[in-house]
């Protein structure tokens, strides 16, 4: 609670203290009856309650006054002091012509419960905007920089490429870039909202907005701070709010209208209906409430936190996305389309098989050797492995066959089965899913290694999750028929594509959009880097492993700052939730507000129902729409 809430929590405790004893003073000792002069007995009740007022609505009418002055005339503000002001010149009015006063206690209990809802709304604001703007305490503020052998303090957005900072315990690291001196362990919750610290040594690549837990460490800066991961998170986070949902706009343009409207027939129903009955008095308080009643709060407030509540509530499980649009948007999807590798899978080789079993240690040795220089993935797979020998092979790369590694007395052939015909190897063929590498020495096969890329542990059940909400899921891979094939059996995917070069996703994404129908929506979740066009092109584009990537942060709408693929399961229940609740605020608030309306005009309904129709049920859907940021992992 911020120190200007906690002010107006104890104005509002120290007005409802006065107000109980004002109003229970009134009703037991009668203040009209102070003054026994009937035309001025409404003076002393009069002056008490206005001191009361005052100390409780000084906020509203100063901001009233002020809107009217730059021109915003119809808003909260102005209908609550048109109200309230009204409510005290009416009991004036009746106490000068000798009626029965009534109006004090009501104008003082219309405002002083409008500010408990202005109060809770603001908690409720705060409270829910607490999880995205707990992202800003990852902006660092200053960076220590080695300049000729001396350690500066600086901005960040003054540190040049490729100098050298110092990041000690329990600093921030403020610019991305690569460790060249210290082992340490990195907080990264506020970044992936991973609870769990990361080991990192020299030639591990960082990222801004990490905190540094345990030794100091020398980074050299890859990233100046306007391109670093920390700034682009920030904008985004900054810039959400801009991006409004269909709802929120609704709202907006429905509040523009609607607040002039009902100020007109206000006056019409304090004027016409006055002149016909020759009692204004009762009209126009008639008037007065129903300005209370349409007070749009409820809605105005409610809607926007609903969505904010939705949003920080998916920021909370590692989930950024842009705006409310794109919050909307998402509940609609119904077509999600995957890239298979670093998405599906891991995008990391392993050895699956090694025949023959009881030769494995040889076959891997060999291999190994041959391919101690590359840095292919299927190579880094081998490696992993196993320790190579060089005993001064000479390595030799045979295009689109494999390598030959010769030390003079030994050749060791490991590659595909063409490189093993083109050898006139006499090899056993293997069989399997993924790809097969052969191994011969001096000509004589040895055995094969089978390598896959293995597929993410929660990569089925998310898409179990997602054909369960009855949503059609797609793969595309640039792998072969086979691959792809067994791949897709193992996801339950509801269709795949194979053999697709880069620009063939696209292509297809294309054909998917131009057939879907209206009101329908297709996502497509990449890793966010060779997959930029394809995540544009799509209604809702979804990048994975998306910190550090500039690529998943721009091109994306969302991004799974976890690299898990459960986000989207997650980030679908969020967006469900918070459109359920939208529309269920819409129509408790309009229904109820409407409800009022009529018994208001018709001479059933006072002020205190009038507040309830206006606090009670902006405070009931500000409730509701809290409920929004309740979805956990």
């Amino acid at each position: 609670m911020t120190k200007k809430q906690k002010r107006n929590l104890i104005r509002i405790c120290i007005t409802l203290f006065l107000f109980i004893i004002l109003f229970t003073l009134d009703h037991i000792l009668h203040l009209d009856k102070v003054i026994p002069n009937e035309n001025l007995s409404w003076i002393f009740p009069a002056c008490l309650y206005l001191v009361v007022y005052l100390f409780i609505a000084y906020d509203v009418l100063w901001k009233a006054i002020r809107n009217i002055c730059h021109g915003q005339i119809f808003d909260e503000n102005f209908l609550m002091c048109v109200a309230t002001i009204g409510a005290f010149s009416l009991g004036i009015v009746r106490g000068v012509t000798g009626q029965d006063i009534e109006g004090f206690d009501e104008a003082v209990a219309v405002i002083l419960f409008y500010q408990v809802g202005e109060f809770f709304q603001g908690y409720a604001v705060g409270k829910s905007r607490k999880s995205i703007s707990s992202l800003m305490d990852i902006r660092p503020d200053f960076a220590n920089v080695l300049r000729n052998g001396e350690v500066e303090i600086i901005d960040p957005d003054e540190v040049a490429l490729e100098e050298i900072i110092l990041v000690k315990p329990g600093e921030k690291i403020p610019l991305d870039g690569i460790i060249i001196e210290g082992n340490s362990t990195l907080d990264t919750k506020a970044l992936t909202g991973e609870s769990l610290p990361r080991e990192v040594a020299v030639k591990d690549e960082v990222l801004s907005g990490c905190i540094n837990l345990t030794q100091t460490l020398k980074i050299q800066v890859t990233k100046v701070f306007y391109d670093s991961t920390v700034s682009k998170i920030l904008d985004l986070v900054e810039n959400a709010s801009d991006q409004k949902s269909k709802a929120e706009n609704f709202i907006t343009k429905f509040a523009k209208y609607y607040t002039p409207t009902v100020v007109i027939l206000a006056v019409l129903l304090a004027l016409i209906p006055g002149l016909i009955t020759k009692d204004y008095t009762e009209w126009i308080y008639r008037a007065l409430n129903f300005l209370v009643v349409s007070c749009p709060c409820a809605l105005v407030i409610s809607i926007p936190l609903s969505f904010f509540s939705g949003i920080g509530a998916a920021s909370k499980n590692g989930i950024l996305i842009k705006g409310s649009n794109y919050l909307e948007m998402f509940n609609k999807v119904n077509t999600f389309v995957f890239d298979k590798t670093g998405t599906l899978t891991k995008g990391n080789f392993a050895v699956a098989q090694v025949w023959p079993e009881d030769r494995k240690e040889e076959v891997l040795r060999l291999a190994g050797i041959a391919e101690r220089n590359s840095n292919h993935p299927i190579a880094k797979s081998i490696l992993s492995l196993v320790q190579p020998e060089d005993d001064g092979y000479t390595l030799t790369d045979v295009a689109g066959h494999g390598i030959l590694a010769t030390n003079g007395e030994d050749t060791i052939y490991c590659g595909n089965e063409k490189l093993m015909k083109e050898n006139g190897i006499d090899y056993a063929e293997a069989s399997g899913i993924g790809t097969i590498i052969y191994v011969a020495k001096n000509k004589e096969f040895v055995g094969s290694i089978l390598i896959c890329d293995e597929i993410k542990e929660e990569a089925p059940s998310v898409i179990q999750s997602l054909n369960q909400m009855k949503n059609e899921t797609i793969m595309l891979t640039g792998d072969n028929e086979a691959i792809a094939n067994d791949v897709a059996k193992k996801l339950g995917v509801t269709s795949y594509k194979a053999s697709l070069l880069p620009q063939n996703k696209v292509t297809e994404v294309e054909a998917i959009l131009s057939s879907k129908k209206d009101k329908e929506y297709v996502s497509f979740v990449g890793d966010g880097i060779n997959d930029a066009p394809v995540l544009m092109r799509s209604d809702i584009g979804i990048s994975m492993g998306g910190v550090g990537s500039d690529a998943a942060i721009e091109a994306s709408d969302i991004v799974l700052m976890k690299d898990d693929l459960k986000g989207i399961s997650i980030a679908k229940k969020i967006a469900r939730k918070t459109m359920r609740i939208v529309f269920e605020n819409i129509i408790f608030a309009l229904g109820i507000k409407v409800l009022v309306l009529i018994l208001s005009a018709l001479g059933y309904s006072n002020m205190w129902l009038g507040v309830f129709a206006d606090v009670g049920v902006a405070i009931l859907a500000i409730l509701n729409a809290m409920r929004c940021s309740s979805i956990k992992e």
